[in-house]
């Protein structure tokens, strides 16, 4: 597979709006790959990185080896999302503590929207696929009820942390981020990369390659052979997580050292306003909502006429 060196750029910018997404707890950057056209091929380009791509590389060499990885999709698909990691963790973290009903608005929208795309693309509806819908939508709230627990920063967890952290990046609709918090790592690796502390990045990310050299193979597998249901499947996950980054929260129990959304407990704006002595940003969250589901509908509605006018050449 060769690319263009103008989708060089297009695919890092991918890259790095799947970042940012990866930051937040309670957003999936998998999410931003399948709603902007890269999922499956993303999925594809990391199941061959394995054992034999190097039989590939012993038998016709590093160039033919890097086009049977895809690897020029990955670096740059990577790049971006290790930029975006790196320069915007801070942002992040200001704007959920600064703006957090507006920022989870527009995520709320940008989730919500996204359910769109991927559920037209399920090839048939039938009653297995919406027992996987609903199986997904009941397994992302599953994973919204869970309440944080805290385990040491070892070596090992932050390993295994990565591990699963990954599988659910990669997941639409999953925060690999939530689930860091939910396990009680998610301060330890967020200081990890503040502080640049070279050794538990290393551990994390070891973890991390590992489960995303193993979880995508399966999901690769599965987007093949069974597309209607685990595009049904995720779909109901992206459905679900709402639960997750509903924007207005109230604290049900004392959470040491965190305040994002994803910990607290759903209640309406009017409520939240009232309870909180604040404003209930509705107004702001709306625009933002809006703003997102717009991006959303634009860049699907813009691949599928790219998609469409490619079969028809």
């Amino acid at each position: 597979m060769s690319l263009r060196g103008n989708r060089l750029w297009g695919v890092a910018a991918r890259g790095m709006a799947m970042g940012a997404a990866d930051v937040v707890p309670g957003v999936s950057g998998g999410t931003i790959a399948f709603i902007t056209g890269i999922y499956q091929e993303l999925l594809d380009s990391i199941s061959r990185v394995g054992p034999h791509a190097i039989t590939v590389l012993r038998r016709h060499g590093p160039l033919v080896a890097w086009q049977y990885i895809n690897g020029s999709f990955l670096l740059a698909l990577f790049a971006g999302i290790l930029i975006s990691i790196v320069s915007l963790a801070r942002l992040i973290g200001y704007l959920l503590d600064t703006y957090p009903v507006t920022l989870w608005g527009f995520f709320f929208g940008l989730v919500l929207a996204s359910v769109i795309p991927v559920l037209r693309r399920v090839p048939r509806w039938n009653t297995g696929a919406f027992f996987y819908l609903l199986l997904g939508v009941l397994v992302a709230i599953g994973v919204s009820e869970l309440r944080p627990a805290q385990i040491p920063a070892t070596p090992l967890i932050l390993f295994l942390s990565g591990a699963v952290a990954i599988c659910a990046m990669i997941l639409p609709g999953i925060s690999g981020s939530f689930i860091l918090l939910m396990i009680g790592i998610y301060p330890h690796v967020l200081a990890a990369v503040h502080e640049l502390q070279v050794m538990k990045l290393l551990y994390f990310a070891a973890g991390a390659l590992t489960g995303l050299m193993l979880f995508s193979r399966l999901l690769s597998w599965l987007m093949h052979h069974y597309l209607a249901r685990t595009l049904a499947f995720l779909g109901g996950i992206l459905l679900g997580s709402l639960n997750i980054i509903w924007p207005w929260k109230l604290a049900s129990e004392p959470v040491a050292g965190e305040h994002l959304p994803p910990l607290l407990s759903n209640t309406s704006p009017w409520t939240y306003a009232e309870v909180s002595g604040e404003s209930n940003y509705l107004l702001a969250a709306l625009i933002a909502a809006a703003v997102a589901a717009l991006i959303v509908l634009a860049v699907d509605f813009y691949g599928h006429r790219q998609g469409g006018a490619s079969e028809g050449r």
